[in-house]
């Protein structure tokens, strides 16, 4: 059961390729806690994939990986608000996030680090995630990296994905600045609940045993 796998770091436009790949006709999650999520969507999105795309790449055989750049500069500063606001809710006995959000983001960006806001930790989390990327998918043709900056972003990954699109079609700029809700409030039928319910429940992947 193939899916496409948005695979970049939170805050480099999973909202805004989500809502596009939603309008191109997908089925989509952005972030996924159960395993009828996962069966259900079409592209998953943010948590877990940033974290758990070797996982998912044996999981799921023949799936398209797409991964997301964001100038540093850019980056940093988003990724620092994100992090002041989820940081209490992340602990991981108190917290009252997701299990499995709560691994993704400790995993990725060390949260017991008394350095977590700091640009050098940061700047640390982004090019060690973007390198453990690059080296496993190197030489492969189900995987793609675009910047959704670029003007040329949306063309390229439609290309790529044998999708139709409009001439001076770009992504939506959704989450700019301090927002990071605008997935919750979008509205559209292909919208995947993350804890949807299945057979299993609300059971989540479970990476660590190798079960599911």
């Amino acid at each position: 059961m193939s899916k496409i796998f948005i695979i970049g770091l939170p805050r480099t436009g999973t909202t805004s390729i989500s809502v596009a790949l939603l309008e191109a006709g997908f089925k989509v999650a952005h972030t996924a806690f159960s395993q009828a999520t996962f069966e259900l969507a079409e592209v998953v999105s943010d948590a877990p994939c940033f974290s758990d795309f070797e996982q998912l790449d044996h999981l799921f055989p023949g799936s398209t990986f797409v991964y997301l750049q964001r100038e540093l500069s850019e980056w940093i500063p988003s990724i620092q608000r994100l992090l002041m606001k989820m940081e209490p809710h992340l602990i991981p006995k108190s917290g009252h996030f997701n299990p499995v959000l709560k691994r993704s983001f400790s995993e990725t960006f060390s949260l017991n680090n008394e350095n977590l806001l700091s640009e050098q930790h940061l700047t640390d989390c982004y090019l060690k995630h973007n390198q453990h990327v690059k080296k496993y998918f190197n030489g492969r043709n189900d995987f793609i990296e675009v910047n959704l900056s670029d003007p040329l972003s949306l063309p390229t990954l439609f290309t790529f994905l044998r999708l139709p699109f409009t001439e001076g079609q770009v992504f939506p700029h959704l989450n700019q600045g301090a927002q990071v809700a605008n997935w919750k409030a979008y509205k559209h039928p292909n919208k995947i609940n993350s804890l949807s319910s299945g057979k299993l429940h609300r059971r989540f992947f479970d990476y660590q045993t190798g079960s599911v």
